[in-house]
């Protein structure tokens, strides 16, 4: 299975926490004014990696807490995106995933779409929701603009809401706990 990326940072500290691996997917239907990635608007732009090849770049780095799937936007590949976090999940990394689509955009979409119901089941951090420039904020953990969320996945999805995740309602894990809460 093929993924059209942007590229690759190998040890990102800004995109979560904690060391993250993260993958900037090609193409982004939202194209926002003032994106901090509008060189991976285009769909066509970018590069081809396997989820293979991607499974061992991630095998290659080493102190990794997780993977980060941004953009671009990681929900227009869906299929290659949750086959891609079955990998992450088989090798004990957490998984974070930032969205222009707000949280209750796609836990709509997953009632009909398996992948981006796998997607947000494996992940238990969403940063949601388009950059809005007037919005923006430097001082901001994870987020570029005040209305992008951090959505705690595991409590949203039992709760069928958005609940707001709180770096310190939970210690960082290698694995997420969907039990907790």
């Amino acid at each position: 299975m093929k993924l059209r990326i942007a590229g690759i940072q190998k040890d990102s500290i800004v995109d979560g926490p904690g060391v993250r691996l993260s993958v900037y997917f090609q193409g982004c239907s939202h194209c926002c004014p003032g994106c901090h990635n509008p060189e991976t608007h285009d769909p066509g732009s970018g590069y081809e990696i396997t989820v293979a090849g991607l499974t061992d770049i991630i095998d290659s780095c080493r102190f990794l807490d997780g993977v980060t799937l941004s953009g671009g936007e990681p929900f227009e590949q869906a299929q290659a995106a949750a086959g891609l976090a079955r990998e992450v999940a088989s090798r004990s990394l957490n998984l974070i995933l930032y969205s222009g689509y707000t949280f209750e955009h796609l836990l709509a979409a997953s009632y009909s779409d398996p992948d981006t119901s796998f997607l947000l089941d494996s992940a238990y951090l969403l940063v949601d929701g388009p950059y809005i420039h007037a919005e923006q904020d430097y001082n901001l953990a994870y987020r570029g603009s005040r209305n992008q969320r951090l959505i705690d996945l595991p409590r949203s999805l039992r709760a069928g809401q958005a609940v707001i995740w709180k770096q310190a309602d939970r210690q960082l894990c290698r694995t997420p706990s969907k039990g907790s809460g």
